[in-house]
């Protein structure tokens, strides 16, 4: 993949950045990544439910976290400012 992992220190816009590259790679999207918005649905811009478990995998590599189970919804995977808080309280829970 070529790409750091990210500390469990990282600031909410470290987090954001990364997310962006992730969600490039794995969540199969048809629009363009540079018309893509922190708060756009995903789901909307082409990210199908096989390509958000993808995505979620790829998350979980790169952060070093797991997601729990509660956590594993839609609501949780919709757009790149959600991905991002749900990763912060992951990271929180598990220091």
């Amino acid at each position: 993949m070529g790409t750091t992992r990210v500390s469990c220190c990282a600031t909410n816009h470290e987090i954001k950045d990364q997310l962006r590259r992730i969600v490039k790679d794995h969540a199969g999207l048809t629009m363009p990544l540079e018309n893509i918005e922190n708060s756009t649905d995903l789901y909307r811009a082409g990210m199908s439910s096989q390509s958000s478990v993808v995505l979620m995998i790829a998350l979980e590599g790169q952060f070093g976290i797991e997601f729990p189970d509660a956590m594993l919804s839609r609501d949780v995977f919709t757009n790149i400012d959600t991905i991002a808080n749900a990763i912060e309280m992951v990271q929180r829970a598990e220091q």
